[in-house]
């Protein structure tokens, strides 16, 4: 170092510096005393059976308090962090009923104190996944709220009606109000929210006073969760406002009409939910310019035309195409074969017909394994919001999220589809799930769909399949469910640690004999009344099923497995 020389200054500015900054560490910012009291008044009213905020005592730096965020220049509380953080159920579904006690006590509960709005400079406050009984929100509560820029009181049991949230002044706003007791209508909000989720709550009437407010002033709003609320009438064309809309969830409502032609102006939109409603007509053509479209879920309405194949042409980021129990006519459009990035297909409950395109080799995303864990979300400015949606696996209905990732399968069942499996079929080597049954399809099980190493589910049912099971099945060592039944296939059913292991209603009404079938017994033939349609449904032939009891392994496995493909 050169004393007196051009480094002398630097060194000496750098040695300022940090006395300056041990100067502001010894002198600590602390708690407000207005605020300790306002906090101590709020926990008052608080019933805590684990006692979560037994730190919360009279001579405290409520700034250290579990839950507590002060700003580092005012000490003042911007923080209020009271969600439960277990408050979500473990994943497996067959948790140990100890852990799920410790969840309930873990649980804050008692009546909202309004001391909370002496906390003049709180911006973030999250109670959610408590349990604060039949509650209805004070007025003074939504009032409090417009200063806050996150507001998360999801998954309690609160009750009574929303008012309009028109006042909220620190965008970008995210509120999360789902998961309650909430009825009446939808809110109408401020232009500075930024994302809302009212999902699953008891909300009703017509949405065309929130969509259409002010219809001349931009909103800011990228993600908009209405599902499993009791809403009602046709989707308004509001749509030209909201020009950052990223995310759209209106499923399981009672919503009426057509897909509404303006939303194809909402060329951000990432993710779109409309399934299990009552809509009806075509899809419209505008959606063809909503590029950035990762899911597509229209299923379980009343829609019918064509699939549009500028689904496949224009819509090339598809992971997720789910129009499922529609009226769609038509084939199955070769042009959906260039969506490389699919991973659920389902097109099942429609009257498609005609072939299986041979091209479906070419939806890459299914023909390898899955090499990552990463979750499917989409992008907005606040975030990543982590995608879901209801897959049917192995004849049960599952709400697939963190490991939508994982998921890759295919469900063309219940239409009018004929000719043969196409054997290119089995290059998608990391499918988990195939449906093909309820069909017409001829020709035999393709002989080297051993390949097919990922498959746990495969169901060919209710065909007009031949030949004998390919000795290759053998090779499927993660396949957990299979169902062949109600087809033509004849011969010995191969010998494999799986095959062996199912139940003998897999192959129900065929010729197929050995193991598991009874010794020296064949499947029962199909009946020609077994498999014709009715209403929809599929006429069970009962005397064929009491003739199975005999060695089949119950009733109720019989009985289940015909009748596990109606959603």
């Amino acid at each position: 170092m050169k004393i007196g020389g051009v480094m002398a200054p630097v060194t000496i500015t750098f040695l300022m510096l940090l006395w300056l900054e041990t100067f502001k560490l010894s002198f600590c910012i602390t708690c407000i005393q207005s605020e300790r009291q306002a906090l101590l008044r709020f926990k008052q009213d608080l019933k805590d059976p684990s006692n979560r905020l037994a730190a919360w005592t009279d001579g405290g730096d409520c700034c250290k308090w579990d839950g507590i965020v002060c700003s580092n220049e005012t000490g003042y509380v911007i923080k209020l962090q009271l969600g439960s953080s277990q408050g979500v159920f473990p994943p497996n579904a067959e948790a140990e009923a100890d852990a799920e006690s410790h969840i309930v006590r873990s649980k804050l509960g008692g009546k909202l104190n309004p001391s909370l709005l002496d906390l003049k400079y709180l911006t973030y406050l999250d109670l959610s996944g408590n349990d604060f009984g039949e509650t209805q929100i004070p007025t003074w509560f939504w009032n409090f709220s417009s200063n806050l820029y996150y507001l998360n009181i999801s998954r309690n049991r609160f009750h009574g009606n929303i008012p309009d949230l028109l006042t909220m002044m620190n965008p970008p706003v995210v509120i999360d109000l789902s998961s309650n007791n909430f009825r009446g209508l939808i809110p109408r909000l401020s232009s500075n929210v930024t994302a809302i989720d009212l999902s699953n709550n008891s909300l009703s009437g017509s949405i065309s006073h929130f969509l259409c407010y002010k219809v001349s002033e931009p909103m800011k709003l990228e993600v908009l969760n209405l599902g499993n609320n009791l809403l009602s009438g046709e989707i308004p064309d509001c749509w030209q406002k909201f020009p950052k809309m990223v995310g759209i969830k209106f499923c399981d409502n009672n919503f009426t009409g057509k897909i509404p032609s303006f939303m194809g102006a909402l060329t951000s939109l990432q993710s779109l939910h409309l399934r299990n409603n009552s809509l009806v007509g075509e899809i419209p053509f505008s959606l063809s310019n909503c590029h950035e479209l990762l899911t597509v879920d229209f299923g379980a309405n009343q829609l019918s035309g064509n699939i549009p194949p500028w689904m496949g042409e224009r819509l090339s980021k598809l992971i997720i195409l789910s129009l499922h129990t529609n009226k769609f006519t038509g084939t199955i459009p070769k042009e959906l074969c260039a969506l490389s990035s699919l991973q659920i297909l389902d097109l099942s409950h429609n009257k498609l017909s005609s072939d299986i395109p041979r091209c479906i080799s070419n939806l890459s995303a299914m023909a390898s394994r899955n090499q990552s864990d990463d979750k499917i979300f989409y992008k907005t400015s606040k975030g990543n919001f982590i995608e879901n949606i209801l897959v049917v696996m192995k004849g049960r209905v599952v709400d697939y999220s963190t490991t939508l990732k994982l998921v890759k399968t295919v469900d063309l069942s219940d239409n009018s589809l004929s000719g043969e499996i196409p054997e290119e079929v089995t290059s998608l080597v990391g499918l988990q799930s195939l449906n093909l049954s309820h069909n017409l399809l001829v020709g035999s099980i393709p002989y080297n769909i051993g390949v097919m190493g990922s498959l746990e589910c495969l169901d060919l049912s209710v065909n007009n399949i031949s030949g004998g099971i390919p000795p290759s099945i053998s090779y499927l060592t993660f396949l957990s469910h299979l169902n062949i039944s109600y087809n033509k296939i004849t011969g010995k059913i191969p010998t494999s640690t799986q095959l062996q292991s199912f139940s003998c209603s897999s192959f129900l009404g065929t010729e197929l004999y050995g193991p598991p079938l009874s010794e020296g017994s064949k499947a029962v033939k199909l009946s020609s009344s077994v498999g014709q349609k009715v209403d929809d449904r599929h006429e069970v032939n009962w005397y064929f099923l009491s003739r199975e009891l005999g060695f089949c392994l119950g009733f109720f496995g019989v009985s289940s497995s015909l009748l596990f493909w109606k959603r």
